[in-house]
């Protein structure tokens, strides 16, 4: 089959489709990927794929640029053809479905989360709202990563039961990230990996970093993921600037390969609002790296309170703070048993492979009703 794609970054195929996409290749599909193009643009090429590149700004919502991003699809999907579309991430799956259904391409759509639609209450989530509605009509199936946003599409009736599905995130990629022997540091070391934005509580993060602190207690704050000002959630350069500065937490940058950081850690912290499977707590899982997350869909998926983490609550940084005390506070046995029932926990239900049969499966039902 000649098989579309289609997500926000070539850097987030590469980084999470990628043995998606050479599991299709090996099984003889014609793979073409279609995002913007980025410094990871050649890998997809060097591997098999067709890439065609395409202007799309993931950071919000602009009619005009929205409607430029559908033509712009269609546009593509018109002149290549596909048998079949598979779109990733909240643009592509709306305005990327509605392409290929005026050009009756059959398409299947993954939920990889809701970002902030479902969360507030005002203009632009109702006009996103109604466009999933009107979108996720035409999907032959859609995967969602976590069963609280399933069946919350289901119940406002934004998409049909019998179309719906569970996929565990992207996977994980059991062999990739591996346990290393358990070793604690001297100095407790909290890691969050994530991007400096507020939705994934960098604000709760810092305001509990400053609580652990007034109670006398030494450990160490770190922060891996990308300074993003321009994002409508972006926190502010001068802030973060700031709080580096005052030495409340070490600013390690961003990278190609998390693992030495993840294992250089002794938990790993994720105070997100709302994740669909969050990605690094799949990869510090794997990797049997103990965990405090938010209680929320997505991250209480992955963590189960006092087995392989510590679930904290929303919004709430005297919580977290809590919470990172408990952690800091625990012998070597509780937290080596965290991290291997995480690793458990991974081989069970995370597994790449289960994501990328399910994907194969629909291939052929498409391939046979067509």
């Amino acid at each position: 089959m000649k098989v579309a794609v289609v997500l926000n970054t070539s850097w987030n195929i590469y980084n999470f489709r990628l043995n998606f996409i050479k599991s299709l290749l090996a099984e003889g599909h014609e793979v073409h990927t279609i995002a913007p193009n980025d410094d990871y643009t050649h890998f997809l090429t060097e591997i098999g794929c067709t890439h065609h590149n395409v202007k799309m700004d993931s950071r919000g919502a602009n009619p005009i640029k929205d409607l430029g991003l559908l033509i712009e699809l269609w546009a593509i999907y018109r002149r290549l053809k596909p048998e079949v579309v598979l779109h990733f991430t909240i643009k592509p799956n709306v305005y990327g479905t509605l392409a290929a259904a005026m050009l009756g391409i059959p398409s299947v759509n993954n939920v990889c989360g809701l970002g902030t639609v479902f969360l507030k209450d005002n203009l632009v989530s109702k006009i996103a709202i109604g466009l999933y509605k009107i979108s996720f009509r035409y999907p032959s199936k859609i995967f969602f990563q976590n069963p609280d946003d399933l069946k919350l599409f289901v119940s406002r009736k934004l998409v049909a039961a019998q179309k719906a599905d569970i996929v565990p995130g992207s996977g994980i990629n059991l062999e990739h990230f591996m346990p290393a022997d358990f070793q604690r540091n001297e100095t407790f070391t909290f890691l969050m990996i994530s991007r400096l934005i507020t939705d994934k509580g960098v604000l709760e993060y810092v305001d509990a970093i400053q609580r652990f602190k007034q109670q006398g207690l030494k450990a160490k704050f770190q922060v891996l993921g990308a300074i993003d000002p321009q994002h409508k959630r972006g926190i502010n350069e001068k802030t973060i600037a700031k709080w580096i500065e005052e030495g409340t937490f070490e600013y390690l940058g961003t990278t190609n390969d998390v693992r030495q950081f993840i294992q250089a850690a002794d938990c790993v912290v994720l105070p997100s609002y709302r994740e669909g499977t969050p990605r690094t707590l799949l990869e510090a899982a794997s990797s049997a790296k103990p965990i405090i997350a938010t209680d929320v869909p997505g991250c209480n998926h992955v963590v189960e309170n006092n087995i392989n983490g510590l679930l904290c609550k929303i919004k709430d940084e005297k919580d977290l703070a809590n919470k990172m005390v408990q952690m800091h506070a625990m012998d070597d046995s509780k937290l080596k048993a965290f991290g291997q029932n995480g690793r458990v926990k991974m081989e069970r239900q995370f597994d790449e492979k289960l994501v990328i049969n399910k994907y194969l499966a629909e291939l052929k039902i498409i391939q046979i009703a067509s």
